[in-house]
């Protein structure tokens, strides 16, 4: 009994110790984690700790600093990460879409053209779902055209809720019932399952949007929301020109609904209302110094 009493005890961390965390969250994900944070630290990762066996953060810092503890890092972002979101959130961003972004893309796709969207930072799916719904309401066909969405996350279990396309009756409660008649069937367990045109469009990806990206773009309509709000403002600047960088011109940037695109790049964004900007004809240049477009 004493035992059980201690083994569910607060393990403690020291000043020193959350400093040598919140370094190596900051490392791997640009996320920054004020001295206030360390009670919410300490919370999620002695889940961890107990998990692997570990009965203190310093033995938990020796596995996560080690070059052969990557797996265990990413396992600690996902822990340490709030993912928070909902179908159709911040709906007049799918009223832009669906009156000034996607009818000039739906249109250049009829006539064999390419059209190519961004979830990123797509948490558990619903971000990108709400895409591909709101597309196949405007285009039927679009499983048939050169349509395709993206859709990225630093967590891969956030990655593999997206993939299953797996929902309860509560989480879907923001979409229409016609949209949840045509795109969600019934599954096991009370569970709705998102079914094949919508699933056809979209392309689930594990991605740290601090590291190389595998693909140069160009995109049409990036969605970024609620992620900068967690970086700090030399991260957020890379970021902004990183997402230029792959936006083509006239194309979409979408974020969250207390962001706002930083000072340093709004040469290469042009505001249409708060959270919705368009991108500029400006050419970026990119950390070697060349020009990129």
């Amino acid at each position: 009994m004493n035992i059980a009493l201690k083994a569910q005890s607060p393990l403690s961390l020291s000043d020193a110790e959350f400093q040598r965390l919140a370094q190596l969250v900051y490392k791997e994900s640009g996320i920054v984690l004020a001295a206030t944070k360390k009670p919410l630290v300490i919370s999620r990762l002695s889940k961890r700790l107990r998990t692997l066996g570990l009965d203190s953060f310093a033995n938990y810092l020796a596995l996560v600093e080690n070059p052969r503890g990557e797996e265990e890092r990413g396992c600690m972002i996902s822990s340490l990460t709030t993912n928070v979101t909902r179908f159709l959130r911040e709906e007049h961003h799918f009223e832009r879409l669906q009156t000034v972004a996607l009818p000039p893309l739906i249109e250049r796709a009829r006539r064999g053209g390419r059209v190519r969207i961004w979830s990123a930072g797509c948490s558990t799916g619903e971000e990108a779902y709400s895409l591909a719904f709101t597309l196949l309401d405007m285009c039927p066909e679009a499983p048939k055209l050169d349509i395709k969405l993206l859709a990225t996350d630093i967590d891969p279990q956030v990655i593999a809720t997206g993939t299953a396309g797996r929902y309860g009756t509560q989480i879907l409660e923001p979409l229409p019932q016609a949209m949840r008649s045509k795109y969600l069937s019934p599954a096991a367990g009370g569970m709705h399952e998102v079914v094949e045109a919508p699933r056809s469009l979209i392309s689930f990806k594990v991605l740290n949007l601090l590291a190389r990206w595998p693909f140069q773009g160009p995109f049409d309509i990036i969605f970024c929301r609620n992620v900068v709000i967690y970086l700090d403002s030399p991260t957020k600047d890379m970021l902004w020109r990183r997402f230029a960088q792959v936006l083509s011109p006239g194309g979409h940037l979408f974020i969250g609904h207390s962001e706002r695109v930083s000072p340093s790049a709004t040469s290469y964004f042009h505001s249409e209302g708060v959270t919705s900007y368009v991108r500029t004809n400006l050419a970026v240049t990119d950390a070697s110094g060349g020009p990129s477009t």
